[in-house]
């Protein structure tokens, strides 16, 4: 049994012999249930893609079909190999709503004295093409419902009903629906000047580049208040190597060396010659302040790989200066 072997031809072979006998039957045929996370779509069809590879296995030479439980039907297996042979595979559930988007529909509903949107308002229907434009889920995550305005509005529902002020049964939503939500109850304006921020990087386009990875945000254990898109933002400012040389030579106008301002560590002094002229840069303006405007030197600090870690460690972010007082206090305390 090798899913590998399985062809082109084989899963073709297994959509028509599923379009000649109907849904039920083959299901019956090859003792599968109706596809509960991922479907196929092939023309103007969708079908359940793990009784396909199952069947299409089987319709290879020299291999049985495949029995339910000897694999899934998800990313990892049957959807992983059907994409492979250049099929379009996407999750029926569609991906779970990530922060940004939790904050741009929770600002709709603030926005709007509480109250959920139907899926006919404009501003629905607007929030409804921003959310399809982001890079935040793989398109081949999406089905052909993500994040339409029916959606969008069920989203707003889930926040207004979750309000301490609701007076009838809350809407199901999700986890991330009630952190969003208190953060928008303990400081509105705050919360819809990051939507705001979000909106605007949209438009601009400096927000539609796909995500990248930066070092530091292996260590980061929850992303930041403001979402994942404006924190990409955030460390591909702190990752500019012109802003870094330029802070470097604004530093050494009046200092000495390049010491980290929280540990006062200096890459130079620990590995000579290897380590002359290297340092991190950290941003100190906080993300829903910093918008489109362009970077300072003032905004940037000197840090070194350890601290400017543990400043991003965790949400929220702490500050150099509160870094700077938890040294000392880990200090004062192992002495």
């Amino acid at each position: 049994m090798a899913r590998s072997d399985v062809q082109y031809e084989d899963v073709i072979a297994a959509i028509a012999e599923y379009d000649q006998l109907g849904q039920e039957d083959f299901l019956g045929k090859y003792h599968m249930g109706k596809a509960t996370s991922h479907l196929l779509r092939y023309g103007d069809r969708e079908y359940d893609s793990k009784a396909i590879f199952a069947a299409a296995h089987g319709l290879h030479p020299g291999l049985m079909p495949l029995a339910a439980e000897q694999f899934n039907g998800g990313e990892n297996d049957a959807a992983k190999y059907l994409r492979r042979l250049g099929f379009e595979v996407y999750s029926s559930r569609g991906p779970t709503w990530a922060r940004d988007e939790i904050i741009l529909a929770c600002d709709l509903v603030y926005r709007n004295n509480w109250r959920g949107l139907d899926s006919q308002d404009e501003r629905v229907v607007e929030l409804s093409d921003l959310l399809q434009h982001l890079p935040l889920h793989p398109v081949q995550t999406r089905g052909p419902k993500f994040r339409n305005p029916n959606g969008v509005a069920r989203k707003t529902y889930d926040l207004a009903t979750r309000h301490p002020d609701y007076a009838g049964a809350p809407t199901k939503g999700g986890a991330g629906d009630l952190v969003v939500l208190a953060e928008f109850l303990d400081d509105g304006p705050r919360m819809s000047a990051v939507a705001d921020l979000i909106r605007a990087g949209v438009r601009s386009g400096d927000l539609l580049d796909d995500l990248e990875t930066f070092p530091d945000v292996d260590d980061v254990e929850s992303e930041a208040v403001e979402g994942r898109l404006l924190e990409r933002r955030h460390f591909a400012r702190e990752r500019d190597r012109r802003l870094r040389q330029k802070k470097i030579a604004d530093h050494l106008a009046t200092n000495s060396d390049l010491a980290c301002f929280t540990c006062g560590f200096d890459f130079k002094a620990a590995y000579g010659e290897h380590g002359e002229g290297y340092i991190e840069c950290h941003h100190v303006v906080p993300l829903h302040a910093s918008g489109e405007t362009r970077t300072k030197l003032k905004d940037l600090v000197l840090l070194c790989a350890n601290c400017h870690r543990m400043i991003h460690r965790k949400s929220p972010w702490l500050t150099p200066d509160q870094l700077l007082e938890r040294i000392g206090l880990a200090k004062a305390e192992g002495s």
